[in-house]
């Protein structure tokens, strides 16, 4: 089984940067795709981010097309999440996941971390 532990959330303002980072236990991380979800007070978790095995493939959510940007080091066994410009609608508790395929369905996913908060004020 696989262990995920999300980090570099954080306050900022909106128009600033932040990079997560998913670091995973175990040998068989570079075996998964990897996607990044997001979840605010209220809402469902939605999907930010997914990226394939081999990093070839990357989705992307609409509202984040442009300003993130997902990543991925097998060698470091973490995947990564670039935010740029960030806005206050960005603000949420950011969790990674593993999946047989990249995909954008949280359906798919499993081995969930426990999150990072991220707040964007204006």
């Amino acid at each position: 089984q696989v262990q995920l532990v999300e980090s570099g959330g954080g306050l900022v303002q909106a128009g600033d940067s932040l990079r997560l980072s998913c670091t995973a236990s175990g040998r068989t991380f570079s075996t998964y795709a990897m996607g990044w979800f997001r979840q605010s007070p209220g809402k469902e978790r939605g999907f930010v981010a997914t990226i394939s095995w081999s990093g070839g493939t990357t989705y992307y959510a609409d509202s984040v097309k442009g300003r993130f940007t997902i990543s991925r080091d097998n060698a470091k066994n973490t995947v990564y999440l670039q935010m740029n410009s960030l806005k206050p609608e960005d603000t949420a508790v950011y969790s990674c996941a593993t999946s047989r395929v990249a995909a954008t369905s949280p359906l798919v996913y499993h081995n969930w971390g426990q999150g990072t908060q991220v707040t964007v004020s204006s």
